[in-house]
């Protein structure tokens, strides 16, 4: 079995009379990227302040790094890097030196400070800029210097929360393919996002929180069949072969206008094929079939229950 980067049990938070977190579990394989999805308000980033040792929770249990929270925290803090929604990076200084004053919260020597900073610039394509005042960097450089700060100190486990918020298209892809190269050199990403389309394309699993409790975990495929919406959409060239088809088929919607026909489906191999089967009994060709399948965005307000969120900013 995968070793587990990320193992937590029952986690409970309150504030006051407001419950965030009711007895959450998580599992998070090392290597892996996990995405926690919820509305505003939801506990994401309340879990990840647990996890990275940031606040107490008020029940429940977890290992983090194979660190216990409660009892070696200090162990948690050394395997961990944090990424929150604002940035960590000090304007007033240059983008090397934010780099050399982590390099020293690290207790790394002058030496490897240095040697540390040059890599990590390089990496993240800052070189060019490291001289100049963070300031003057753009959101998407900000962003990179603020992941790049975050791996001075060699972590094997990285929080991402909301880390491409603000950012326009074109930064926010880069940062997803720096996020899949972390993995790819064997980090794991725990990431929240208010973006679902950042989820679907990013997270081996995917968790949705909603009420203080995870309603459903999985895949992003795995997450999508569990909401109804799915179906195959056949279209005709010719009205005598689309009547054969709507006869052949029997329960499909029609629209005869665009001589299509729509038959409800699970995406499943399977009921694909008894679908073209039933046509190929009957002597059909289609002119052109889709399948289509609901995304995070019906997954996401079917298991939420249909916050007021808009699905573009759903946090």
């Amino acid at each position: 079995m995968t070793d587990l980067a990320i193992a937590a049990d029952g986690l409970r938070k309150s504030y006051g009379d407001k419950v965030v977190l009711d007895g959450i579990d998580i599992r998070v394989p090392a290597g892996t990227i996990f995405s926690l999805l919820g509305p505003n308000g939801a506990g994401k980033t309340t879990a990840v302040k647990i996890l990275s040792t940031l606040v107490s929770a008020d029940g429940g249990q977890a290992q983090v790094g194979g660190h216990d929270l409660a009892s070696d925290p200090q162990g948690v803090r050394a395997s961990i890097g944090v990424t929150g929604q604002f940035s960590a990076v000090d304007g007033l200084i240059t983008g090397e030196e934010n780099m050399l004053l982590m390099a020293d919260l690290h207790h790394l020597s002058k030496a490897e400070g240095r040697r540390v900073t040059a890599e990590l610039l390089e990496r993240f394509d800052l070189t060019g800029a490291a001289k100049k005042p963070a300031s003057t960097y753009s959101g998407g450089m900000k962003r990179r210097l603020d992941i790049a700060m975050t791996l001075v100190g060699d972590p094997r486990i990285i929080f991402l929360d909301e880390p491409t918020t603000g950012l326009d298209p074109r930064s926010r892809h880069t940062m997803w393919q720096i996020i899949r190269d972390l993995v790819a050199d064997g980090v794991t990403v725990f990431l929240t996002t208010q973006y679902l389309e950042e989820a679907d394309q990013l997270a081996d699993r995917i968790a949705v929180l909603h009420d203080g409790r995870i309603a459903a975990e999985g895949s992003a495929e795995e997450l999508k069949r569990l909401v109804p919406g799915g179906h195959v959409r056949l279209r005709f060239t010719d009205p005598a072969s689309y009547e054969s088809a709507a006869l052949a088929l029997g329960a499909a919607t029609r629209d005869d206008e665009a001589l299509t026909l729509q038959l409800p489906s699970d995406g499943s191999q399977r009921e694909l094929r008894a679908v073209l089967d039933r046509l190929d009994a009957a002597g059909i060709e289609a002119g052109e079939l889709a399948l289509h399948t609901p995304d995070l965005d019906d997954v996401f307000f079917a298991l939420t229950g249909g916050t007021d969120q808009t699905k573009e900013t759903v946090r």
